[in-house]
Formats: C-alpha cells, structure tokens, sequence
C-alpha cells in the first residue's frame, strides 16, 4: 500500500507545488526587471516562499496520491484479491488512514515551526533588501488601551532587533474621556518586565484644569503599559495571525493589548491554525471511497485528479463558511474551525463504510 501510494503522492505534490509556485516564479522576473533587486534576493524570496505553499498542498497531495493509488488497486482487481484472502477492506486502508494522521502531525509542524521563520526571512529580503527599507516604511502607529482605562498611542519610526527596542518614540496617552493626559518624547523605548524603560525621555502632563506640567529631560524613566516591542512590530507590519504561528498569536492576546474585533479574529485564527493540518487525515478518508468508487466506473488519472480538485474546493468552501461564522463570536471559534473536517470525517466514514460492505 506504501508503494503504490508513494508515487502519485509525491506526482502530487509536485504538481500543485508548482501550481502554487507559478504566481510566485514570475515575481522572481518582476522583482529584477522592476525593482532592481539582487538575483539573490529575488531567487531567497521565492525559496522562503515555498514552506508555506507545502503546508498549503500536503492535504491536496495526499487526497490525489490515495485517490489514484485505490483507483489503481481496484482498478486491476487487486481489493478484490485481497477481500477473497479474507483481508477486510478496512485492514487493507489501515495503512493510508496511518499515513494521513502521521502527515497531519507533519504539516502541524511545519507551520509552527518552519513557516513563520520562512516568513520572517521573507519580509526581510523584500523589506530591507530589495526595497532597501526596515519593517517601518512608514511611522509605526499603534492604539492600545491602558490597564487602568484610556488608551495610549505610539509612534515610531524604526526598531532595533538586537536590543528589543523602538527607536525615535512619541507616546500619546488619553484618559476615558479621550482627552490626552500625557505626552512622552524619547529617543528610544525598551520593554523590560512590565514596563518601557524609556531613554532620554521628555515628559508633558496636561492637567485637568488646564495647566501643563513640563518635565526636563531625563536619561531613563519607566512608563507602564504592557505589550512589547516585538508584538507592536508584528501588528504594524502585518497584522496578520495566518503569518504567525499559534504561539505568537497566543503572546499577542495574552498582552491584553487587542480590542474586542481584533481578539475574536486573532482566537479565530489560534484554532483555525490547530485544525487545518488533520484535513490530511480528513483527506486520505474521504479519497478511499472515492478512489474505489472511480475505478469501478471506469476512472482514468485526469477523472482522479478532477475530482480531487473537486473535493478540495468543496472543504474550501466549507472552510470559509464556519471560519465567517467562528468569526462572530469566541466561543465559536473552536466548534467552527474543527466543523469542516467533522462534516468531511463523517461524511468519508459512511462512504468507506459502505465500500466495506459492497
């Protein structure tokens, strides 16, 4: 079963890899002819590209691989061999249902591990290389709220990796009423525990009667609110969790820093990222049957590769609806994010259990 699986897998793999990539190879000509980037950088930027495009088709490949590999065996009577030799057909599929789950932990991996490094390598060589500017092209501008009510504005206009720390950094903070109570100026800010420790800070209260309150420049003084550099440059460069994995977008909304919206999207997509691998085992049940199904109509590989384009439109589909529902609320979240591979679980059990029988 291993044997005759392996190939159309990695057929499949490679196909819709390049698919994927296709959009991706004619940037690499864009980047040189227009932006005047290094071949070098042009060519890293569509490597770093490529572990988020595998954990994108492992599930479409393993579908293809298990639809064509049963298209084959009962194709030329071999499931019928095996039934006559008293091997029942769930001990036969025993092995591709195994791999499925094994390539479902894989691809877990690989976009916890693998793919956020690859997009952050990404961001740097079109950032800083190719465009020959930092994360911060524009002024970093953030709003969060502060623990104790208010909210608290911060601009900036470059951030030093190497200390953790934003450089050039305005703090605008407003109180309930949104009127502003502070104004800090400094050359640079550094999270250290609870709190910025800001460096060459220049300090102006406004007073609820009206009067301000000028502080001289100081060397360092502390002002305390919370979210760290790190996860400010994560929002304003591409607020986006589907680039982050689970443990970073754990970080962010554990800072307490986000709104209501920005809380329910960022947990959306914490169980969206937990989900999402198993449609690998989710695949591999479904193809069975319908691998088995195709050969006894008299299936061909482009029928077998047709219907595997099928069905992963349909769990897109799917997909898309529950993560809009799972959207609306947290609690949600969790039942949306796991509802399509339930439906498609379901849905390939029936179907395999009716096989068994015929």
């Amino acid at each position: 079963m291993f044997a005759e699986f392996s190939g159309p897998f990695v057929f499949g793999l490679s196909a819709f890899t390049l698919i994927f990539a296709a959009a991706n190879i004619v940037n690499i000509g864009k980047l040189i002819a227009n932006d005047h980037a290094p071949l070098w950088a042009a060519i890293g930027v569509f490597l770093w590209s490529l572990p988020g495009i595998v954990v994108l088709v492992i599930p479409m490949a393993l579908l293809l691989g298990v639809l064509l590999a049963m298209q084959r065996l009962s194709g030329e009577s071999e499931i019928t061999a095996m039934k006559a030799g008293g091997i029942t057909v769930t001990r036969i599929v025993t092995p591709l249902l195994a791999v499925g789950f094994v390539m479902s932990i894989v691809t877990y991996v690989l976009q916890e591990a693998v793919v956020p490094f690859a997009d952050d390598q990404q961001n740097y060589l079109v950032n800083e290389v190719i465009d020959r500017s930092s994360a911060f092209n524009r002024d970093l501008s953030v709003s969060a709220p502060l623990p104790g009510g208010g909210r608290q504005v911060t601009f900036a206009n470059a951030y030093d990796k190497a200390t953790n720390a934003l450089l050039n950094v305005t703090m605008i903070q407003y109180n309930r009423s949104n009127e502003p109570t502070q104004i800090v100026f400094a050359d640079s800010a550094q999270f250290e525990a609870d709190r910025w420790t800001l460096h060459a800070a220049s300090t102006y209260r406004f007073n609820a009667d009206g009067t301000i309150f000028s502080e001289p420049r100081v060397p360092v003084t502390q002002v305390d609110i919370g979210e760290r550099p790190s996860e400010l440059v994560k929002r304003v460069s591409h607020d986006d969790p589907e680039q982050m994995s689970q443990a970073e977008i754990s970080d962010v909304m554990q800072s307490g820093q986000l709104t209501e919206t920005e809380l329910r999207k960022y947990w959306e997509s914490y169980q969206e990222k937990f989900a999402r691998p198993f449609a690998c085992f989710v695949f591999t049940l479904i193809a069975i049957p319908f691998g088995i199904r195709v050969a006894r109509g008299g299936g061909s590989t482009s029928l077998g590769f047709g219907l595997a384009v099928a069905i992963v439109f349909t769990y897109y589909i799917v997909m898309t609806f529950f993560s809009y529902i799972g959207s609306a609320a947290l609690w949600l979240a969790p039942l949306a994010a796991w509802m399509p591979n339930l439906i498609f679980t379901y849905f390939g059990a029936v179907r395999l259990h009716k096989a068994a029988r015929a």
